[in-house]
């Protein structure tokens, strides 16, 4: 081992006992009980590795593991071009109030998806809620449209986005901060219009951010949970709106599997590596 390795070995220290700790060894025992079938926290039996045949197999995991495909993808296709717009708009000179803007951008993340979920069940209320109230106003829609029974997924879609597009957009915003100006003049004495200056200069200084916007829309939707579980109620009418996390928690907590609950835990997590992978290889040879 170099001096310099050894050195900064005991500075290192600390970190590596919290991993283990508190990472490391968490994942190590949920491992262990992904291999038994659980009846509450006391009763275990050895199964192997029958918990994870039986979730592939598990018709109602398919049909939350499709709901979250569908809410992930809908929502990274309204928040990310929304936030991209909005950050846009916060880059133009001479825009009034940048100040008050961005407070009211940010100011919907900080509500928490628990109390989203409580407004959204609200909102979105058949002939009382403030939506279809609206629409019927002004578009003549039916005042009895029951959101929440009939579109699960895109009302989650709709607060989602509600929550995030401002946080996005104030990231985004802050990326297109370090663009060279002088590259943007130079693309318009060319004559390139806004698009494509957009698609030409702007996104291709700011990708390695525009990435990371995506993995965390990816990951935040793949992992909804609080949601659709103030907002539902667990997974609505028919589990129309369950998700695989919501369906863990029903087999982890309210049914007391906690090895069914592990297995799929671990089966999602390997799933959500897979797309982060992918996301930055597409990034990285999209970027060479």
């Amino acid at each position: 081992m170099k001096a310099s390795t050894r050195s900064m070995l005991p500075l290192a220290l600390p970190m590596i006992l919290i991993v283990t700790l508190f990472a490391a060894y968490p994942l190590a025992i949920s491992l262990g009980l992904a291999t038994q079938r659980t009846f509450g926290t006391r009763v275990s039996t050895n199964v192997g590795s029958q918990n994870f045949t039986d979730a592939l197999a598990d018709p109602l995991l398919h049909k939350a593991a499709a709901n979250t495909a569908i809410f992930t993808l809908l929502s990274v296709l309204v928040q990310v071009p929304l936030a991209l717009a909005v950050a846009l708009l916060l880059d133009r000179p001479g825009l009034w109030g940048k100040g008050l803007v961005r407070l009211a951008l940010l100011l919907p993340h900080m509500v928490g998806l628990a109390y989203a979920g409580v407004l959204g069940a609200v909102t979105f209320e058949k002939r009382t809620g403030m939506v279809n109230r609206v629409l019927h106003e002004t578009l003549g829609t039916n005042l009895d449209f029951a959101w929440l029974e009939s579109s699960p997924i895109t009302t989650m879609v709709i607060i989602s986005a509600w929550l995030y597009v401002g946080l996005n957009a104030l990231i985004l915003r802050a990326a297109m901060g370090n663009v060279d100006a002088a590259r943007i003049a130079a693309a318009t004495l060319d004559g390139a219009g806004p698009l494509s200056r957009l698609r030409h200069v702007i996104i291709p200084a700011i990708r390695p951010v525009l990435a990371l916007v995506i993995i965390l829309s990816v990951v935040g939707s793949v992992q909804a949970f609080e949601l659709p579980y103030v907002l539902l109620q667990g997974g609505g009418l028919e589990n129309r709106g369950l998700t695989v996390v919501t369906y863990l928690y029903q087999q982890g907590f309210e049914i007391g599997d906690l090895g069914y609950a592990s297995a799929i835990g671990w089966i999602l997590s390997l799933v959500m590596l897979a797309i982060i992978g992918a996301i930055a290889l597409l990034s990285r040879r999209s970027k060479a």
